[in-house]
C-alpha cells in the first residue's frame, strides 16, 4: 500500500495549526522581539494580536513552498497580502510586508529545511527562489 501524504490528506487549517506545534519544538524558529510591534500587512490597520502567529505564518509558509517548489518572497508576498481599505475610494490590493516572510524563510534555511535556488536552468521555474531540502520534505511529510 502507497504511504500516504499528509501534507495533502488533512484540511490545509488543521495540518497548519501541527506544523506550528512542530515547530515551537525546531530551537531555530522563535520570534524576534521586534515581531512584537509590527504589521503583517500596510493593509492592516493594527499590529499582530496573536500569540502564535509566527509558528502558523512559518507553518503556512514551509507549506507553500512543498506545494509550489521554488517560490521566492514577492510570491508570498502577494499570497498573504489582502484588501486595503482606503476610506471613500475603492479598496486595492497591496502585497503583504517582507520583512516577516525573509526573517522566517533564513530561519528555515540555518534549520535546514530550505535552501536557496540560484541557478534555474536546469529547473522548470523561471525565476529563483528556496526550495526544500530532503530534510525539510521528511519534516512536513512526518506531520499526522
Amino acid at each position: 500500500m502507497a504511504k500516504k501524504n499528509s501534507v495533502y490528506e488533512m484540511s490545509p487549517q488543521e495540518y497548519n495549526l501541527k506544523l506550528a506545534e512542530a515547530l515551537k519544538k525546531v530551537s531555530e524558529f522563535g520570534e524576534p522581539e521586534w515581531a512584537k510591534f509590527v504589521k503583517s500587512s500596510p493593509s492592516k490597520e493594527r499590529p499582530i494580536d496573536d500569540l502564535d502567529f509566527w509558528y502558523k505564518r512559518s507553518a503556512s509558509v514551509l507549506r507553500q513552498i512543498y506545494k509550489k517548489g521554488i517560490v521566492g518572497v514577492n510570491r508570498l508576498r502577494t499570497r498573504y497580502g489582502s484588501k486595503l481599505n482606503r476610506g471613500v475610494r475603492p479598496e486595492r490590493f497591496v502585497k503583504a510586508g517582507g520583512k516577516i516572510i525573509r526573517t522566517i524563510l533564513q530561519q528555515a534555511d540555518k534549520a535546514g529545511f530550505t535552501e536557496v535556488v540560484k541557478d534555474v536552468k536546469k529547473t522548470k521555474e523561471k525565476r529563483p527562489g528556496r526550495k526544500l531540502t530532503s530534510k525539510g520534505k521528511e519534516f512536513l511529510e512526518a506531520i499526522e
